[in-house]
């Protein structure tokens, strides 16, 4: 497989030192300010509606805006990246531009918190990260290098007590021993953190709507705007080849939209007790808008994993996507003992209404594969998950583009009944596969995690790029833990969060920023009543208060 990176690579220097016109730059998946901003404008009718904006990084050139007015023109132009460029050369054939710099930081005062921060790790105290990079093309070759640096204070953190309770020990044995089955680390290693990686960086060729190449960058596939079931940014990028549409692909019937990866993930390290190799991944997306229905996208993801160690040399194992939907049709028992493979699949739907200046959107995902057609439909919620979302956008002052937002989304990754019963894993582990559904550490899907939930509604005030808005979570920690070894009704581990945050556009830099107030209801799933009224049943619970601020600063040359 590393051979088959380096083969990669050698081809594409090949061709950029030969003769080498599409825009191929892509905006990050988690780019402060600006990538949101391109969904809200479609929100407005502002921007092509058949772009589904369900697989990201998408690619802001190619989108268009909608109708006359120049403002709205304006508007998008000023979304871009980049303005300038730095260097031209062949007849204007070839181009050189600067990425943005920059530069986020975040703070956690108490205990580890964070999600979609990719690079970034689940850490107590200061943590800061940095990115630059440079844009070139010639022809239908893009060379895109955007590297990231992050550091981390790391500093411990102890488990609290209440009054004269001491926290109870035997929990971290039994989390400990249930979280075997997944590369979680609670701390990266006893002292600061810090580490570079290839961030966004990618190469390609790029033919009409298909881009070929090898990259490094995040990825997002589905619809959820807080989370997603198979890809996010939450945990850092990793090396990958790459077949996707840059445009939507337009037929008769409807426009088409789709990503096909193959890639190495490696684990953090910090886990003990794990296999000293790493995974591969291949994966493949599909959106479709039919023609008949205007702002309607439904698609599908799927994904599998295999250790290194145990891959074959065959078409199906470097594509395992290509198999069968059925456990049974795809070889029963040994797709998992024999081939120590592990499946995640989902669809989903998302639906735009620019008149209303609305959306909705789902997606609904099984951990594992149904056995047959007839498990399937007498069981569909076994080992499932969801996430259910809206959005508004009220109107306020049309020439100036200022409006109020309303978003809500709902994440479900706890086991029912059904699964339970079955002895089923929960999201994002599973038996043959030690690390779990993890690159370097964190969760590439939901960073909320395995058995956990979340509930996030957030009221913004909006004027072209800039946002002031309040945002509220409920955080339901791993309650695929508490039901099978805590069990006391009381315990339950709730993270409460209420956060302020804004964006701000000044010339060429943009600001974001959140502060948010964290209530750790039960930390680490410890009740504790008042020793002096045993009698009340519900009497004082074990709270911890966390403050996470973060702060971003983007320039734009």
């Amino acid at each position: 497989m590393n051979r088959l990176f380096w083969v990669l690579k050698a081809m594409m220097l090949y061709v950029f030192l030969g003769s080498l016109q599409l825009h191929a730059q892509s905006l990050p998946v988690g780019t402060p300010v600006l990538e949101d901003a391109y969904r809200r404008a479609q929100l407005l009718g502002q921007i092509d509606s058949s772009i589904s904006f369900t697989s990201r990084p998408f690619y802001p050139k190619t989108i268009t805006p909608t109708g006359k007015n120049l403002e709205q023109n304006r508007l998008l132009k000023n979304y871009l990246p980049t303005s300038d460029t730095l260097l031209r050369f062949i007849n204007n054939k070839g181009i050189v531009q600067l990425l943005p710099i920059t530069w986020f930081q975040q703070y956690n005062s108490d205990h580890p918190a964070g999600m979609n921060d990719g690079i970034m790790i689940p850490a107590r105290g200061y943590q800061t990260l940095f990115s630059a990079g440079i844009f070139a093309k010639f022809g239908p070759l893009s060379i895109q290098l955007e590297p990231e640096v992050v550091y981390a204070e790391n500093k411990a953190f102890e488990y609290k007590t209440y009054k004269d309770i001491p926290y109870n020990s035997n929990i971290d044995i039994l989390y400990a021993d249930y979280r075997a089955g997944i590369d979680l680390p609670e701390r990266f290693g006893n002292s600061s953190y810090h580490k570079i990686s290839w961030g966004q960086s990618s190469i390609r060729l790029t033919f009409g709507p298909i881009s070929f190449g090898l990259s490094n960058e995040n990825l997002w596939w589905g619809p959820g705007i807080y989370n997603s079931l198979l890809m996010t940014n939450n945990a850092p990028g990793f090396e990958h080849f790459t077949i996707n549409t840059v445009t939507p692909i337009r037929t008769p019937i409807g426009s088409f939209e789709g990503q096909l990866i193959g890639g190495r993930l490696d684990g953090s390290g910090f886990s003990p007790s794990k296999p000293d190799d790493w995974r591969y991944l291949n994966g493949t997306i599909i959106t479709y808008q039919p023609r008949w229905v205007p702002g309607l996208f439904l698609g599908v993801t799927r994904t599998y994993q295999v250790y290194h160690k145990d891959m074959g040399n065959g078409i199906t194992d470097y594509l395992p996507v290509l198999n069968a939907i059925t456990k049974q049709a795809s070889g029963g028992n040994s797709q998992d003992a024999g081939k120590s493979q592990d499946q995640v699949a989902s669809f989903f739907m998302r639906w735009l209404w620019t008149k209303e200046k609305g959306e909705i959107y789902f997606e609904y995902g099984r951990e594992d594969h149904a056995w047959n057609l007839r498990d399937l439909i007498t069981e569909p919620t076994s080992s499932a998950a969801y996430i259910l979302g809206l959005r508004k956008a009220i109107l306020l002052n049309k020439l100036k583009n200022e409006y109020i937002q309303v978003n809500m989304e709902v994440t479900q990754l706890e086991m029912d009944n059904i699964t339970l019963n079955r002895i089923g894993g929960s999201w994002y582990v599973h038996y043959p596969i030690l690390h779990g559904y993890t690159n370097r550490g964190q969760v590439l899907g939901a960073g909320i995690g395995p058995g956990s939930n979340l509930q996030t509604i957030n009221i913004s005030w909006n004027r072209k790029l800039v946002m002031i808005g309040l945002q509220f979570d409920r955080y339901v920690h791993d309650n695929d833990f508490f039901q099978k070894y805590i069990k006391d009704i009381r315990s339950n581990w709730v993270d409460l969060s209420e956060a302020l945050v804004c964006n701000w556009q000044y010339k060429n830099i943009l600001l974001n920023s959140k502060i948010a107030v964290i209530r750790s209801k039960n930390y680490k799933w410890q009740y504790a009543p008042n020793l002096s009224y045993p009698q009340l049943f519900w009497n004082s619970t074990h709270d911890v208060y966390n403050i996470q601020g973060q702060l971003g600063i983007t320039y734009r040359f």
